[in-house]
């Protein structure tokens, strides 16, 4: 918010009576609000922008000359949540700054189904120190499955109106479809009009919606999407007058299949923003962050104007912030990135709020992560420590032939996260029900891991390609408990003891050992590390997954998501396997 003093400098400054503080001389300014590239130089007084005059010859205290570089806008991640990048708030400046992201419109339900409320403040405490500008999508979904799920907090219609209320806070988070469709529960609606009677807007979760059902849930004050997979779904949104996150994290890529929709039937762009949802710290260095969205639009035809619109001034007026951020403009905020190329943005330098925050891929001040308190770093604490027989599936309530019996199965699709229900014949022994590793169909558990009911689920999956052993990892979305997919009942109890002792984290067991380990203490769910360190923890968990036969992109992001209770077609909770479309408990056997 720009205050009466501000005005009045930025009003002396445009007329000539005080210096500004800098002038980025001799810029290619990619003008979004014109669709012009002009050259021309950048004043900057304090926070924000003073002048984009090519003709102005305005004094100031320094001078950089960006040598003809492209300025454009500072990126914005329209949805995301930091929990899945395993890094704390501070450390995750070191990788998503350097990219060019200067806002992240962060939707903290992970933390909040951990630790409630408290868990949620204790998270904003960062925000004013950090070199990039995070605001709140005040999550709706705690818990995000009533009933069918067990979580360590609730954020109910009042604690909602509360945070909405906040300055910081841009919109009502996701709100899961089955909310409006199925359940239709008050309090969630309550939550929907508590944004709306604030001016702000409500974030959707429509996977798999299409027809009246999409027409009914648009109808209840819903405005965007970020689940789009197919070109059909992304039409349909957008004919219903909801925005379209075109996606692409780690375990989630649909900007490939969205963007060449677009290209291919001429949709238009302005209604199209991008995110990342959730991406880990390996695939950000690797690849970039909202850049990479950018870039690999580009890389498949679009106009790389309409590709930056997307990533800046489309989300920017979408959350109802373009008079702050969103833009290269007089009064906005300074957040500019200086970049030699516009078909491959790879910043030069990345200024955020009227001072350089990065240079050539790295922070110019390196943030070292604040001490959490000890409350928040016990969080993980079962019943009772897991067995081996915890997990078996007794086969003598299912439909037998051939000594088989059949199951519904959880089948992983490629590169996405929704998965589609499969009826397999699975073997069994001595009355159980057991894992077909020629069929690639393992065993995979959810464990209550807040100390409340102990509950154990327990069903199978197909997809991940382990010849032995097990992985494990205490976020499991959103409800965070642990969840695991192994080969044998053994080194799956291994390894939910494993990440129990460590009070979250990673664990890859095999032939009842631990084989490696990552530890996640603030919420079980992120690191205490810096960037670098996680990184290699994080590859190091990788390459023990792929040692066990793992070969996809993501293991462990793929494995948080199985049990998402809100991803059609299957989700497992502590509670048993979910329809999710139905929003019901449903046999793991036939």
């Amino acid at each position: 918010m720009r205050t009466i003093e501000e005005m009045e400098t930025l009003i002396a400054c445009g007329l000539g009576e005080v210096p500004c503080d800098w002038k980025l001389a001799n810029v290619n300014l990619v003008n979004v609000f014109s669709e012009e590239i002009l050259k021309t130089d950048i004043y900057i007084k304090g926070k924000r922008i003073v002048s984009i005059d090519p003709h102005a010859a305005l004094e100031a205290a320094k001078v950089k000359d960006c040598c003809g570089a492209f300025a454009i806008p500072g990126l914005i991640d329209a949805h995301m949540h930091f929990e899945s990048t395993m890094l704390s708030p501070e450390a995750l400046a070191s990788v998503v700054v350097p990219c060019g992201t200067t806002t992240m419109l962060a939707d903290l339900m992970e933390i909040a189904n951990v630790a409630g409320e408290a868990g949620l403040r204790e998270m904003l405490k960062s925000i004013e120190t950090l070199p990039y500008r995070m605001l709140i999508e005040v999550s709706s979904r705690v818990p995000t499955a009533p009933g069918l799920e067990t979580t360590g907090a609730v954020l109910g219609a009042e604690e909602v109106d509360g945070l909405l209320g906040w300055d910081k806070s841009v919109s009502l988070g996701e709100m899961d479809s089955s909310k409006i469709l199925i359940t239709r529960e008050r309090q969630y609606l309550q939550k929907i009009v508590s944004a709306l009677k604030r001016g702000k807007i409500a974030n959707g979760h429509a996977i798999g919606r299409l027809g009246q059902e999409l027409n009914t849930y648009a109808a209840s004050g819903i405005s965007d999407d970020h689940e789009c997979v197919t070109v059909e779904e992304m039409v349909a949104r957008l004919r219903v007058g909801m925005k379209v996150m075109v996606r692409e994290g780690s375990a989630e890529r649909n900007a490939d299949a969205l963007i060449k929709g677009v290209l291919a039937s001429g949709v238009p762009t302005e209604n199209l923003l991008f995110c990342t949802d959730d991406k880990h710290i390996d695939d950000i260095e690797a690849e970039g962050h909202i850049n990479y969205n950018v870039n690999r639009a580009v890389s498949l035809g679009l106009d790389p104007l309409e590709a930056i619109k997307m990533a800046t001034i489309n989300t920017a007026k979408h959350f109802r912030i373009e008079d702050e951020v969103g833009s290269i403009t007089p009064g906005r905020l300074a957040d500019i990135v200086i970049t030699d190329s516009l078909e491959n943005i790879v910043p030069r330098e990345v200024w955020f709020e009227g001072k350089p925050a990065a240079a050539h891929g790295r922070l110019i001040e390196e943030k070292g992560v604040r001490p959490y308190p000890d409350w928040i770093k016990d969080t993980v604490h079962l019943k009772r420590s897991v067995k081996a027989d915890d997990f078996k599936v007794d086969c003598s309530a299912g439909r037998m032939r051939n000594g088989r019996v059949e199951a519904r199965v959880i089948e992983l699709i490629e590169n996405q996260i929704i998965n589609k229900e499969s009826i397999v014949e699975l073997p069994t022994e001595n009355g159980e029900a057991v894992c077909d590793l020629n069929a690639d169909c393992l065993k995979i558990a959810v464990v209550e891991r807040y100390g409340k009911t102990g509950g154990i689920g327990v069903g199978f999956v197909k997809g991940f390609g382990l010849k032995s052993g097990a992985l494990a990892y205490s976020m499991s979305h959103d409800h965070h408990n642990i969840v695991a997919v192994g080969t044998n009942d053994a080194d799956i109890a291994l390894a939910v003891n494993r990440v129990a002792e460590m009070k979250g984290g990673l664990c890859t067991a095999r032939d009842g050992a631990v084989v490696a380990s990552m530890p996640l203490p603030i919420g079980g769910i992120m690191s205490e590390k810096s960037s670098a360190e996680v990184a290699a923890e994080l590859e190091t968990m990788n390459g023990s997954a792929r040692g066990i036969g793992c070969a996809l992109p993501a293991p462990f992001m793929t494995l948080s998501f199985v049990s998402l209770p809100t991803v059609p077609e299957l989700g497992l909770t502590d509670k048993g396997l979910i329809d999710v479309l139905r929003h019901k408990l449903v046999p793991v056997l036939l």
